[in-house]
């Protein structure tokens, strides 16, 4: 068995909404077990976001001021956006629009570790399901950077996977929506 196999995501955790009127923003922090080198490669490298973003990037994120084009994986049809990296201080903060949700990371040192907390804005209605989403993300990210790699589960592939509905569902729960139906 591969270690996919055995991938199970935990109970949903680490996630709040900040709400602005329409405008609702998710912020999911995770601790990894790697420094903020190692944490901030996977998130601007074009070759390792490939093993665990929803996106692929045709450039690397790590500086401001570079245009990347953002394709989803999984789309029905083909989604690009064009970025430009709004704030690159790195092993800091990264800053990028995708697709147009505004994406900030920032990532913490402790002892050895990481506190990486995402921003997000999203739309409400789909909020559970992002969360869900970049919940099995970060795991994947997890895993990558400690050498188990699951290989990327993004999309209509994650919506599949074990794990993803309850998810959306105790995400819904905690965030006080209603469960986002999707086939």
């Amino acid at each position: 068995m591969t270690d996919r196999e055995h991938y199970t995501p935990g109970p949903a955790s680490g996630a709040q909404v900040r709400k602005d009127g329409d405008d609702w923003t998710l912020i999911l922090v995770r601790e990894l077990r790697h420094p903020p080198e190692k944490v901030w490669q996977a998130l601007t490298d074009p070759a390792h976001l490939r093993e665990w973003a929803p996106f692929d990037a045709d450039g690397n994120l790590g500086m401001v001021g570079t245009t990347v084009k953002l394709t989803t994986v999984g789309a029905p049809t083909p989604h690009i956006t064009e970025t430009k990296v709004t704030r690159a201080d790195a092993p800091k903060v990264l800053e990028y629009q995708w697709g147009g949700n505004d994406m900030r990371w920032e990532l913490e040192a402790f002892g050895g570790r990481t506190r990486l907390t995402l921003w997000t804005s999203i739309d409400r209605r789909f909020i559970s399901m992002g969360a869900a989403g970049w919940h099995v993300c970060l795991d994947v990210l997890d895993h990558l950077l400690s050498g188990t790699h699951l290989g990327r589960i993004v999309g209509p592939e994650a919506m599949k996977f074990g794990g993803w509905q309850r998810l959306n569902a105790e995400y819904s729960k905690q965030f006080g929506v209603e469960t986002p139906k999707w086939s």
